[in-house]
């Protein structure tokens, strides 16, 4: 006689947390869309000047869309203060707890297809933490300085984005040298997006435990 299958369902991301991350998806979408044409424009367009605007809307898309990144993010800090324990993990990794590492080796060969079974985890395993963190959210710092400060050249001396970002262009040397690592940042935030979606749709199909819909209802299940 065969048995039933055993779901298991906790709940795992508030609303504020889904909302932030499909909002930030799509604001990620845009910024590098539009960011790709404003390093690579699109060919002249005839006519006369005036009646041609279109990279000015895709400037705008791309600064709105960076603006909403930065809010977002904001506020996804704010809700890490007053959230659940799992709305924290994005913000810091327990790098200096053994088992930490030994639970992230683990992940890294269940990754590896050098493992069975994947580790039962209610919030972010070991290694999507690690990756959350350096891989996303200190990238995303990054991009948004070097943005804001690549921002107050148009804003002119004396913006809020010159007085609070004008120092990073020095820093890095030139305007140009700002440019190209904001750029290579964005290729670096592709790349995780790609490795992301990859990773949360293998877990859901291999590990037998939810990952995308987790992010739409906020419950995870774990198939036995």
């Amino acid at each position: 006689m065969s048995s039933a299958q055993s779901i298991k369902s906790v709940y795992v991301f508030e609303a504020p947390v889904r909302i932030w991350h499909w909002v930030n998806a799509a604001a990620i979408l845009v910024l590098a869309v539009t960011g790709y044409f404003i390093g690579s424009p699109l060919p002249t367009q005839p006519g006369e000047a005036s009646a041609n605007f279109l990279m000015g809307y895709i400037r705008f898309a791309h600064f709105s869309a960076g603006y909403l990144l930065a809010v977002g993010l904001l506020g996804r800090l704010y809700w890490a203060l007053v959230g659940n324990h799992h709305a924290r993990e994005l913000f810091w990794v327990p790098i200096f707890q053994r088992a930490y590492w030994r639970e992230l080796w683990g992940m890294v060969k269940w990754y590896g297809f050098a493992s069975e079974r994947p580790g039962r985890y209610v919030g972010h395993n070991p290694l999507a933490r690690f990756a959350m963190f350096f891989c996303f959210f200190l990238l995303s710092l990054f991009m948004i300085i070097t943005g804001f400060a690549l921002y107050a050249e148009g804003a002119q001396a004396g913006s809020w984005q010159d007085r609070l970002f004008g120092w990073v262009i020095p820093l890095f040397g030139q305007s140009q040298d700002v440019h190209t690592w904001h750029h290579l940042g964005m290729w670096g935030l592709v790349s995780f997006v790609i490795i992301h979606v990859y990773a949360a749709i293998r877990e859901d199909i291999m590990g037998r435990s939810s990952v995308v819909s987790t992010m739409i209802s906020g419950h995870r299940t774990f198939k036995d």
